[in-house]
């Protein structure tokens, strides 16, 4: 069979893929996009969206469930997780813009040729995609990233979930076991607790949620262990045994004695690295090591021709990032010049209810790396809005070097994700903190706690 020539195939359809293959299309270039799964990726089909759209309901659920704090009577308040699921479909359907044929067919209409199998290369310029040959003048590498699963005695035999089906899950379990207390850990626990399940997460670590600023992850921790979750530190999973339809977990947590948690399912979260096994880089002669495809400030790799972009580089492992990062490898190897990728300021968030969110340094990283700040706090316990909601955990903590400007915004609220946005333009515009404070913001938001915080450093 000949090969098939392209100015450019792009081997992934997730993130980075999409908004690489969108923005060659719209660019005039001959495009080939390969996907060894459903188009959209990890974020699309089994991560970001349907988790969030899963959050939401459960959000919906919790306060109908507990409407009665707002002289609200709702006697029945229960979820028909068949129909929680169906309305996640379609949400993804949307999204996707059709069923995964129905949106490949769009793709192919528009001029994207889209090829479906691993790709594999055989040369700098040749890959293999399902038998058929493909050869590009430029290739961007988008292969994304998937579960660790950690050597545990007797994991394998048991069965475990990872997030791939925990989305999809046909009936709820009664009783989870999560291993691994990250964002996506911690996220997932609120949701199904939410759906009734329950639900003990066990870090190995010494923390939950270790990326972010110390205060306002354990206040969120506290606030999880309130309504019913499980949390544990130093927990150590020894191994696992299958006890008939159920899972029996040895753990040891936080040095007390061995114990035996008996769950129907486990959900493992303990991070992700790059999908790089069926590459095949070797023949292309690109570099790479165990955290991902090694690329320079352009995303461009050790051989001039080839890109990547997104998770499968072992950086940033955000959508956001990843389809910035799309757009950007396409601009660079189509141009004369090719630009940096400005990773200055990235905001990250955990979408838990309320909503953990920064963007910037902690404060523990500022203590660590001997940088002099002063802290701007202000809790929404002082917010009329949020008193006004019912809703006054969390608080607004902004970092400031001693000229004023933002090293690093938190947010911990209701909300909270989209909080964050006035402190990652002002830190991305190099606002100083004094024009935060001086902004007049409509009353009563929840947004003046911001405005309260950066007050605070004026």
């Amino acid at each position: 069979m000949a090969a098939q020539t392209y100015d450019l195939l792009v081997i992934g359809a997730g993130a980075a893929g999409s908004s690489a293959a969108t923005s060659a299309h719209k660019a005039g270039i001959r495009i080939a996009m390969v996907e060894r799964n459903l188009l959209g990726g990890t974020c699309l089909n089994y991560g970001c969206d349907p988790t969030k759209t899963l959050l939401h309901t459960a959000r919906l659920l919790y306060q109908a469930q507990h409407a009665d704090r707002y002289g609200l009577r709702i006697p029945l308040a229960q979820a028909d997780w068949a129909e929680v699921l169906a309305r996640v479909q379609h949400i993804i359907n949307r999204l996707r813009g059709g069923t995964p044929d129905e949106a490949r067919a769009q793709l192919v209409k528009q001029g994207i040729d889209v090829l479906q199998g691993e790709a594999t290369f055989v040369s700098p310029h040749e890959v293999s995609v399902s038998g058929q040959s493909i050869v590009a003048r430029h290739i961007i590498i988008a292969s994304g990233c998937e579960t660790i699963v950690p050597p545990i005695e007797g994991l394998q035999e048991a069965g475990f979930i990872t997030n791939v089906q925990a989305v999809s899950l046909p009936v709820l379990p009664q009783r989870l076991a999560i291993i691994g207390g990250g964002a996506i850990g911690i996220e997932f626990a609120q949701l199904f607790h939410r759906f009734g399940v329950d639900v003990t997460v066990l870090e190995r670590g010494t923390q939950l949620l270790d990326k972010e600023d110390r205060e306002l992850a354990e206040q969120l921790c506290t606030l999880l262990t309130k309504e019913g979750i499980r949390l544990e530190t130093n927990a150590e999973l020894r191994r696992v045994q299958r006890d008939g339809e159920r899972k029996r977990l040895t753990i040891r947590c936080d040095r007390r004695s061995e114990e035996e948690l008996v769950v129907d399912e486990i959900l493992m979260s303990v991070g992700r690295h790059p999908v790089l096994k069926s590459l095949n880089l070797e023949a292309a002669g690109v570099k790479f090591s165990k955290k991902g495809i090694e690329v320079d400030a352009t995303l461009r790799t050790n051989v001039p021709h080839i890109w990547a972009a997104g998770d499968v580089t072992g950086g940033y492992q955000f959508t956001h990032v990843a389809s910035e990062q799309g757009k950007l490898a396409v601009r660079n190897a189509f141009a004369h010049e090719a630009q940096p990728f400005d990773d200055r300021v990235i905001p990250w968030a955990t979408f838990t209810d309320p909503a953990l969110a920064h963007v910037g340094k902690t404060e523990e990283q500022l203590q660590e790396e001997g940088v002099a700040y002063r802290v701007g706090r202000m809790s929404f316990n002082q917010n009329e809005r949020a008193i006004m909601q019912g809703e006054t955990a969390g608080l607004v903590k902004l970092l400031v070097d001693m000229q004023g400007m933002i090293l690093g915004g938190h947010v911990l609220a209701s909300g909270g994700d989209e909080l964050l946005a006035p402190i990652v333009v002002a830190m991305h515009a190099n606002v100083p903190v004094t024009t935060l404070a001086a902004t007049i913001l409509p009353y009563p938001t929840l947004s003046e706690c911001l405005r309260g915080a950066a007050g605070k450093l004026s």
